[in-house]
């Protein structure tokens, strides 16, 4: 996408996923013209990292937008997208992108009647919603799916959101989001055995196993890829990544 490409970008929950790629997309050239924020804690979000946009409702944010950025809980997806198409909301010609990782296209369809152009891009990342992810972005691959003929604007919009686009099939979406809970759920493995050090009177804990974790994660990044993926079982509650 040239600079002549700038487009106006609407972001549809201003959390920790959708506030850092706004900013991101913002820092590549493209105006941010609204956000929805329920909460306190996100307009305080959007203050830090996209100060000065304008907090919108939902319908107003997709009129003003050429892009719509959707970052909301993946079992909101659905009823929020077919809902906004049941009032019309989406525009011919719009590019809807959002972020569930074991979600394609598909879930856009409504979206997709009213001739706007689905895509989905999910990086492969832990987000905190503050501007050390912008910098993390660098490091990071981002699943992109999308219908062909507009494959290379979710492959560019990746790669301005500071990542490295890697192409996943709509059939292989779930699969991807399934990987990227399980990875994500090593958060929930070392609060346990911090909680067991803590437990035993274990002074700072995080620092004790810190080293160990560190070893643990390089030594399974290196060997990675022996294990059959056949055997594969999603960890319940997959969702620490975001």
């Amino acid at each position: 996408m040239t600079a002549a490409g700038r487009l106006g970008l609407g972001v549809i929950g201003s959390g920790r996923v959708g506030t850092v790629l706004a900013a991101a997309l913002a820092a590549a050239g493209h105006a941010v013209v609204g956000a929805t924020a329920i909460s306190e804690e996100s307009r305080d979000r959007l203050d830090a990292l996209l100060p000065g946009v304008p907090i919108l409702n939902t319908p107003l944010v997709i009129e003003r937008s050429e892009l719509v950025l959707l970052a909301v809980p993946d079992d909101e997806l659905p009823q929020l997208v077919a809902g906004l198409a049941e009032v019309r909301a989406w525009m011919p010609g719009q590019l809807v992108v959002h972020t569930a990782p074991g979600l394609g296209i598909g879930v856009l369809a409504p979206a997709l009647a009213q001739g706007a152009i689905p895509l989905a891009i999910a990086p492969a990342m832990v987000f905190t919603g503050t501007s050390i992810d912008l910098v993390r972005l660098r490091e990071v691959w981002a699943a992109v799916t999308a219908p062909a003929p507009v494959l290379p604007i979710g492959q560019a919009l990746a790669v301005e959101m500071g990542a490295e686009p890697v192409v996943v099939a709509e059939q292989d979406r779930a699969a991807w989001g399934a990987a990227l809970a399980t990875a994500g759920a090593l958060q929930d493995t070392i609060d346990a055995a911090v909680g067991i050090l803590a437990g035993i009177g274990v002074d700072q804990p995080a620092r004790v196993l810190g080293p160990l974790a560190r070893s643990a994660l390089e030594r399974a990044l290196s060997t990675a890829g022996a294990a059959s993926s056949d055997s594969f079982e999603p960890p319940a509650g997959g969702s620490a990544w975001r």
